[in-house]
């Protein structure tokens, strides 16, 4: 019969552990065979071997093995020490073999995801299309897009699906870290990477284009030439005067234009 909780051993929770989770046991990764801290621990080390060919991650869900790090136990994957009865991990997920002694992440497991994720189960929903959690202010506020989240943050190249850093869903439903967003409107970069729709209210810097067009004049040879321009944010196409500062969509009076056909005199 295992101890009550209260009278199992802590052994200094939240002094064992690697640098990314707090627990007391290691790992034996199946695909490899050797001991790690975590999963990442596996992965840092297996992405960094000098053959591209021989670089991996570990599947989560294949851990069978763990070592105990305060009895040096080899053991099935389970929260209690089989040996000394430690409690191996505050949280514990019997599916992704997850172990974390800093409960104050509020970890839980999304059987949807087929994952543990942090933040509280009750602060988050699962988007089927999207598929990923996502927090509950965006249930019903935002666009879908299908599995956005199982793809690598459009800046930075991670896989977002199980990474670690925060992520943002911007207006066109793409994905990609919070960090990543932030540093690209730090740039001055205000369009989504991937379809390349404004992430942001551009209609302050339409209205500053608007002043500017109307302030420069074109030149003769170029005032009634007209061009052809595919919309990035309403994806409606259209001809209009080219102007050297931008072309204006006459659909939604935004100014994230790209030109298909080059300027031609009127017929």
């Amino acid at each position: 019969m295992d101890a009550p909780e209260c009278e199992r051993p802590a052994f200094g929770k939240m002094g064992y552990g690697c640098k990314h989770y707090k627990r007391r046991c290691k790992i034996r990764a199946p695909c490899c065979n050797e001991i790690y801290g975590c999963r990442h621990c596996h992965n840092e080390a297996a992405n960094s071997l000098p053959n591209p060919a021989d670089h991996h991650d570990i599947v989560r869900h294949d851990v069978k093995q763990v070592v105990c790090l305060v009895c040096d136990t080899e053991q099935l994957a389970g929260q209690i020490c089989t040996n000394c009865g430690v409690n191996m991990g505050e949280y514990f997920c019997n599916i992704c073999k997850f172990y974390d002694d800093d409960i104050g992440k509020q970890q839980f497991h999304c059987d949807d995801c087929g994952i543990c994720r942090v933040g509280g189960r009750e602060n988050f929903f699962h988007c089927k299309k999207c598929g990923s959690c996502y927090s509950i202010a965006l249930r019903d506020n935002h666009m879908c897009v299908e599995n956005s989240m199982r793809h690598h943050c459009p800046i930075c190249y991670e896989y977002l699906f199980d990474s670690l850093q925060d992520t943002t869903v911007m207006k066109c439903g793409h994905t990609m870290h919070s960090d990543c967003y932030k540093e690209m409107i730090k740039r001055d970069k205000y369009c989504c990477p991937i379809c390349s729709k404004s992430v942001i209210d551009m209609s302050i810097t339409w209205k500053r284009i608007d002043e500017e067009i109307e302030a420069t004049a074109m030149p003769d040879d170029y005032r009634n030439r007209k061009v052809w321009i595919l919309c990035n944010d309403c994806n409606d196409t259209t001809e209009v005067n080219f102007h050297i500062i931008g072309q204006k969509c006459r659909h939604c009076n935004s100014y994230n234009t790209r030109t298909i056909a080059p300027p031609v005199l009127p017929q």
